[in-house]
């Protein structure tokens, strides 16, 4: 008589390896449209390979490293069941960070964590993961698919990304470069971008009681569509701008908004002002700041208020500047100047009121 056993299992842990090997063939096509010259092998090994020969060509490159995630905007995702456009958020976050320097976007890799594989799910976030790089013009080599039962959900799930880009010594951009005088040129964001969903969450779910599928007039379509934008993707844009420009710094408008992330850029002897009333934030901006009877002040260190990536560039750039913005179908417009510090702290300011 054969005895029955009781052992334990990975899969009645609540580990499915074989959806995990799935999600991984379900992802292939998806991950090849991002392949550069220099990138080798293909998906599954331990490590993505990219051929560093091809930095022969700088005389002293930098590499230019960064790792984000989209915080809680996923649980807008998942509640909506839409995963194919979380990814351009990631790769927004990562590699917009990294074009700042004026490094060009060179490869990524991914992580995403589940509760539970569901092959094609994971499959649609990586997809929307390697547009988001064809947009940025960068590779995915790699990445890793963890499932973490017990500790999160069947639905939930997290991305995060890191990313790596290079840039010659000599055209590294940033503060040493601004000068008193300078112009400061806003570019418009696709709206919330992945930023300060916690406040969104709370002011527009738990305080004002809206449900996702609800349509608002102002936004023209359902609130959930709005909070599901994805973030704009500025790589290409700003790497454009900066061969057509003289372009001496740029600032990623995220976490903290938009004075607290140009004043990084800023030189300590100097300060940059952005007049409020050469644009008007969009709708969503309005609508959480009345749900939520959120201050301006509260709600301008938080979101973006509808610029996503602005530019420092001297006056005689700023026309050639905004028609290879406008080129490239980006709106852009100028919005602030560098000024002497002088008395004041802060290394940016916001002044005047929003345009109506």
């Amino acid at each position: 008589m054969t005895e029955k056993t009781t052992g334990a299992s990975y899969a009645a842990a609540g580990v499915d390896i074989d959806a995990g090997d799935r999600a991984v063939e379900l992802m292939k096509e998806w991950v090849k449209k991002t392949q550069r010259p220099e990138v080798l092998g293909g998906l599954g090994g331990f490590a993505g390979l990219f051929d560093a020969s091809a930095l022969k060509r700088y005389e002293r490159p930098l590499l230019a490293s960064a790792t984000d995630g989209v915080g809680t905007k996923v649980d807008i995702a998942r509640r909506m069941g839409v995963y194919d456009t979380i990814g351009h958020d990631l790769v927004a976050m990562v590699m917009d960070d990294i074009v700042v320097c004026g490094a060009e976007p060179l490869f990524m890799t991914d992580y995403i964590c589940v509760g539970k594989v569901h092959p094609e799910r994971v499959a649609a976030i990586v997809k929307g993961i390697a547009e988001g790089c064809v947009l940025a013009g960068c590779a995915l080599v790699g990445g890793e698919t963890a499932e973490h039962p017990g500790l999160l959900g069947p639905d939930d799930f997290d991305v995060a990304g890191a990313g790596t880009g290079v840039v010659e010594h000599d055209r590294l951009l940033g503060a040493d470069r601004i000068r008193t005088g300078d112009a400061v040129i806003a570019m418009a964001s696709s709206g919330l971008h992945s930023n300060g969903y916690s406040l969104v969450r709370h002011v527009l779910f738990d305080r004002a009681g809206m449900a996702l599928e609800s349509h608002v007039e102002e936004l023209g379509r359902t609130l959930g569509e709005e909070l599901l934008e994805p973030t704009k993707i500025y790589s290409l844009d700003c790497m454009a701008l900066t061969r057509t420009a003289e372009v001496h710094a740029y600032s990623h408008i995220t976490g903290g908004g938009l004075a607290a992330n140009l004043a990084r850029v800023i030189p300590d002897h100097l300060h940059a002002t952005v007049d409020r009333s050469t644009w008007t934030p969009g709708a969503i901006f309005d609508l959480v700041g009345k749900a939520g009877q959120v201050e301006r002040l509260e709600l301008e260190k938080t979101l973006n208020m509808g610029v996503g990536m602005m530019a420092v560039v001297p006056q005689e750039s700023v026309d050639v500047a905004l028609t290879a913005l406008s080129d490239r179908g980006v709106d852009a417009w100028v919005a602030g100047e560098i000024l002497d510090r002088g008395d004041l702290t802060e290394g940016a300011t916001l002044t005047g009121d929003y345009a109506s």
